[in-house]
């Protein structure tokens, strides 16, 4: 993975650490197409827990495993807009309950506090996967900003 801009006031890791959302840009036939995700940064990669049979970007992925994703923090009212930008490729892999309960817990906290279709995944893991996005270049932005009077 190369850094390719680090301008972030944290560390990357400390950033990607965050329970923010990401957006995964994945190539279709009718163009760039973009999901707004969960994810889990772990081993320099970032993991997705998916469904492929009622989502279609890990198909997507299957036919041209270029992709690109973003994570975003934003506050208008302290000004902070901190952004990670990486290009890479990303595949399908085998689901690992123990990865995907990492995630949902940065999301739902303790699992006893969890809405039932969460606890549904493990019983059905089956039927779920994981994507795995490993980046190639990062670009780290901090654009924080002193607000106005919103």
């Amino acid at each position: 993975m190369e850094l390719v801009e680090d301008t972030l006031a944290v560390d990357l890791d400390t950033f990607l650490a965050r329970p923010l959302f990401c957006f995964l840009a994945t190539s279709s036939p009718d163009g760039p197409r973009v999901s707004p995700l969960w994810y889990l940064w772990e081993d320099d990669a970032v993991w997705i827990a998916v469904n492929p049979d009622l989502k279609s970007y890990p198909g997507r992925i299957e036919s041209d495993p270029r992709t690109a994703l973003a994570v975003v923090d934003f506050d208008a009212s302290r000004g902070l807009v901190q952004h990670v930008g990486m290009r890479g490729e990303a595949s399908v892999e085998a689901f690992d309950s123990g990865r995907a309960k990492r995630l949902f817990r940065r999301y739902l906290g303790p699992e006893e506090g969890w809405d039932g279709r969460f606890h549904a995944v493990f019983e059905r893991s089956d039927r779920y996967r994981l994507v795995r996005f490993e980046p190639e270049t990062v670009v780290a932005r901090d654009q924080t900003y002193a607000p106005g009077g919103l």
